[in-house]
């Protein structure tokens, strides 16, 4: 006897649900064996792709799938791609900063109440002791101290060296130096320049560094000494405290070897 229509119609649904989910498996695997072709081509195309520089599954190694649009570490990709970091995206921005010290300040505002010369006074005892003494320290001390006084005295001069002959005169050469050695340290260099003591036919040629250090004392000087006299008007206290505070970081590249030299 046939079996109630109940029955058919049951069983034939099961089969109905078994081919529809079989169908629906053949193309889910179509499919993702579409993207992932897709992706292979991508991958491949792409001239920054890491992937050529990753072990293969065959050799040991696990290869990392590539993602579009995900952001990988910098040093990371940098080591496989053996290529260096780029400097904008990992050096902060710098800039430079400047705040008053309260301690230089004040001393400086109580020179300038009353300005004078002296080195006993706390602004100028700073200033020699962390500046100026180490700035005209050289290998010829004597001829160091001597450029000291002259300069508080007002009474050096600084001149580029000329095609003219030189006078004779009685200083010996090796205290004088010469064109190739500069007589404040010593050392073979090229002298441009020349020093001398108030009306002194004698001359003393200096290196570019030498005279370097001595232009950044004597620059010093001729500032205080234009305060001193009333000759800065334009600027407040704090404004000639910046110019003081410029000319003594002149002063400290100087003494640490850092010059500008004229070509």
């Amino acid at each position: 006897p046939s079996p109630p229509l109940t029955q058919c119609q049951s069983t034939l649904s099961i089969f109905l649900r078994g081919r529809f989910l079989k169908l629906l498996l053949l193309v889910q695997i179509d499919v993702l064996q579409a993207e992932v072709q897709a992706l292979k081509t991508l991958v491949l195309s792409s001239p920054s792709s890491p992937v050529g520089e990753l072990p293969s599954a065959g050799s040991g190694g696990v290869k990392t799938p590539f993602r579009k649009g995900h952001s990988r570490n910098k040093s990371t990709s940098s080591a496989i791609l053996g290529t260096q970091p780029d400097p904008s995206a990992t050096e902060p921005i710098v800039r430079e900063c400047r705040e008053v010290d309260s301690q230089l300040f004040s001393e400086f505002k109580a020179w300038k109440e009353e300005p004078t010369l002296s080195r006993s006074c706390c602004f100028l005892e700073r200033v020699y002791r962390e500046d100026i003494y180490p700035c005209l320290t050289f290998s010829k001390s004597e001829l160091g101290s001597a450029i000291l006084e002259a300069v508080e005295q007002n009474t050096l001069s600084v001149e580029p060296v000329g095609f003219q002959p030189l006078p004779v005169v009685k200083a010996a050469a090796v205290e004088c130096g010469g064109p190739k050695k500069c007589a404040l340290s010593g050392q073979t260099k090229t002298c441009k320049h020349r020093i001398k003591f108030g009306d002194s036919s004698s001359y003393y040629y200096v290196s570019p560094f030498c005279r370097y250090k001595i232009t950044a004392v004597c620059n010093f000087f001729t500032y205080i000494r234009y305060i001193q006299q009333g000759l800065v008007k334009q600027q407040d206290v704090e404004q000639m405290f910046w110019e003081v505070m410029q000319l003594r970081r002149e002063m400290s590249f100087a003494k640490l070897g850092y010059f500008r030299d004229q070509l």
